[in-house]
């Protein structure tokens, strides 16, 4: 028989997410951000993440190349959408209905945020028998 998953809430499933988000970000892109919160509203998911520029980018922006900065960022973010998104889902226990992504001109901050179906499992989790 499997376990039953633990169901976070609050502070807890805010700390949560914050760290999923930061660290596959971190090790999809090979730099994290230095400060990542989350927060978890209703049917909403914001996770902002903070100082996850690179010297490479830095370097770009000082250069006035900053929309290169973000135009790279984003492609990298909607690249890694959907496991983003299936972390969301794991720790919500909820479905993601939309995903948006963004990031500052110069890449020292970005936002993830989530918005979740109405109440219910992800469509494909795992029901116990």
């Amino acid at each position: 028989m499997p376990e039953p998953k633990e169901q976070r809430s609050g502070g807890a499933l805010n700390a949560a997410l914050a760290n999923e988000l930061g660290k596959l970000i971190a090790d999809f892109t090979g730099r994290g951000a230095t400060r990542s919160r989350a927060f978890v509203h209703q049917d909403l998911v914001v996770c902002l993440l903070e100082d996850g520029v690179s010297k490479a980018e830095q370097n770009l922006a000082a250069a006035g190349k900053a929309h290169l900065v973000r135009h790279h960022r984003d492609a990298l973010q909607y690249t890694m959408g959907p496991q983003l998104i299936a972390a969301v889902e794991r720790l919500t226990n909820r479905s993601v209905r939309t995903f948006l992504s963004g990031t500052d001109e110069g890449g020292s901050s970005a936002i993830e945020v989530f918005v979740l179906a109405p109440d219910g499992p992800p469509p494909d989790a795992s029901r116990p028998d």
